[in-house]
């Protein structure tokens, strides 16, 4: 397993990010995530040690078989790809 962090906020789910510490893109989904003051997990998998890089890059491309930045992953039901604010907005419901 690898290490999750945990931003506090409203409680909208279960949200995974899956970022890069380096990614523009990465960076403006959480700004988002934070100016939507919403509860959410992220993963800078570039941090991880190489198995731990490994096993996130195998559970992100169960829903991103492409491996792109960013990912979220919202109640383990949708996935959302890239930086898309009007769909991360609707589909958080904010």
């Amino acid at each position: 397993m690898y290490n999750r962090n945990h931003v506090h906020g409203e409680e909208k789910g279960k949200i995974v990010l899956y970022a890069l510490s380096t990614c523009v893109w990465c960076k403006k989904t959480r700004n988002l995530l934070d100016d939507l003051g919403v509860a959410y997990d992220y993963i800078y998998v570039d941090t991880l040690s190489s198995e731990e890089n490994r096993a996130a890059k195998e559970d992100m491309k169960q829903w991103n078989p492409q491996g792109s930045f960013p990912t979220i992953v919202v109640n383990d039901t949708i996935c959302i790809v890239g930086f898309d604010a009007d769909r991360i907005k609707k589909e958080l419901g904010s």
